[in-house]
């Protein structure tokens, strides 16, 4: 069975309402004993002559009546004026939350005296505000990834047209299919991927994971793909175990990602490093390919944002969203010694080492 709701208003004057007459009945009961304990002395006075007259106290008993009578009309007025102060914010605020769940997302102006109601209207506009960057974050995400399917499905259009109408070699043009389909698979396992991480509702399991043998894993996993360019692996780690609290399938796609992406950029050589220090743990890849270039390095992490040679523009993205979740950074330079060099921090605070 529901319970009948009320508005704070009427449960106020209810309240003060009961209390006035609470106080009412009280007074007419004590007027009451006064008044026949003056019946009483009027009666012994009559008695008993000598006594002195206090005929005056009936007329001050009215008065005082008459006074109480106007407390109590006072008091309903202000405690409904004062209602009306209390509800009046919370039915802007509720309109105001209305306008957020039907998609309108602009913040308001309001300002209250009292200190409740300013913290609530302050933590209602946030809110605001972060549903608008993520509405046009997701409206930029949806319009970028249609443009990066569209691309190897028209690649792959092409080619199958050609085949139809006999000016294209099958062989050439089936080996583009595949290069296309491939780059399409490994598109959309990227875009699922990164609409988990995105997902608010999500949650993850961590676990106590050793950073050294999760590298070397997914080192050996791109150990082939590596040789077929000529490249190597150089691992510069510590004799001891790094332990880490986190969420293993997360920090495994980073690394994989980092890991791809020097492939993709070293001319012979991948030098990667696990250190810990009493207060992060802090993962390398260095290439010794030709670096970053100025214009893309303010921009690398970006989500779709490609470089020279870049893939779909997600993969580093991704790295950020994950190293984030972890509270910590990522970043990126050129090496001294030439190539990229990126950098994962994770804070000892997120996990015991």
């Amino acid at each position: 069975m529901k319970r009948k709701k009320t508005k704070i208003r009427a449960r106020i004057l209810t309240a003060f309402t009961v209390m006035l007459l609470l106080s009412f009945s009280l007074t007419g009961l004590i007027f009451n004993v006064i008044a026949s304990q003056y019946d009483e002395y009027q009666i012994s006075r009559h008695i008993d002559r000598n006594l002195p007259r206090q005929s005056a106290f009936p007329a001050r008993a009215n008065v005082i009546l008459f006074l109480v009578c106007i407390m109590f009309i006072t008091t309903v007025i202000v405690t409904f004026f004062l209602s009306k102060t209390i509800t009046r914010p919370i039915e802007k605020l509720s309109l105001f939350a209305s306008k957020i769940g039907r998609g309108d997302f602009a913040p308001n102006d309001f300002s209250f005296k009292d200190e409740e109601f300013e913290s609530l209207n302050v933590a209602l506009n946030n809110t605001a505000r972060q549903l608008v960057l993520y509405d046009s974050e997701q409206k930029a995400f949806f319009q970028n990834v249609s443009h990066e399917l569209r691309t190897p499905l028209m690649s792959i259009q092409c080619q199958a047209e050609g085949i139809s109408c006999g000016i294209m070699e099958p062989g050439k043009a089936s080996e583009t299919i595949l290069l296309e389909t491939q780059r399409l698979s490994d598109l959309v396992s990227d875009l699922l991927y990164i609409s988990k991480i995105d997902n608010i509702t999500t949650v993850y399991e961590t676990a106590r994971t050793d950073l050294l043998e999760l590298i070397r894993s997914r080192v050996n996993r791109q150990q082939v793909v590596a040789e077929k360019k000529g490249v190597y692996f150089k691992l510069d780690f510590p004799a001891e175990p790094v332990n880490y609290v986190c969420v293993g399938e997360l920090i495994t796609r980073a690394v994989d990602n980092l890991i791809s992406n020097a492939i993709r950029y070293a001319s012979s050589r991948i030098t990667l490093s696990c250190v810990k220090d009493p207060y992060q743990i802090t993962i390398r890849v260095t290439d010794d390919g030709r670096g970053i270039e100025a214009e893309s390095m303010p921009r690398i992490f970006e989500r779709f944002y490609k470089g020279k040679g870049g893939n779909h523009g997600i993969g580093l993205s991704i790295v950020k969203s994950v190293v984030e979740q972890h509270q910590g950074s990522v970043s990126a330079k050129n090496a001294s010694t030439g190539g990229a060099e990126f950098t994962m921090t994770l804070p000892l605070a997120n996990g015991e080492a």
